[in-house]
């Protein structure tokens, strides 16, 4: 994975990681929400292909939330 990815990863897991004290689902919900806020919808495309290739080693929350933007995403 690239030094970008990795970034992305590292960021989201932060943003996880910051949620997780949270009850679910309030939790996946404001990381994705906070995704949306503040991350470009390039960077979340990125995001999304990593989680689904299986690439991406994210948290529990963050994982959830970046499930939550993939389906949002479908038309």
């Amino acid at each position: 994975m690239s030094e970008k990815l990795d970034k992305l990863v590292r960021m989201a897991n932060q943003i996880g990681d910051f949620y997780a004290a949270t009850p679910e689902p309030q939790a996946s919900a404001g990381a994705a929400t906070h995704l949306r806020a503040f991350w470009t919808p390039k960077m979340i495309r990125e995001l999304v292909a990593l989680a689904g290739d299986g690439r991406a080693a994210l948290n529990p929350t963050a994982a959830r939330a970046v499930e939550a933007l993939r389906r949002a995403e479908r038309p």
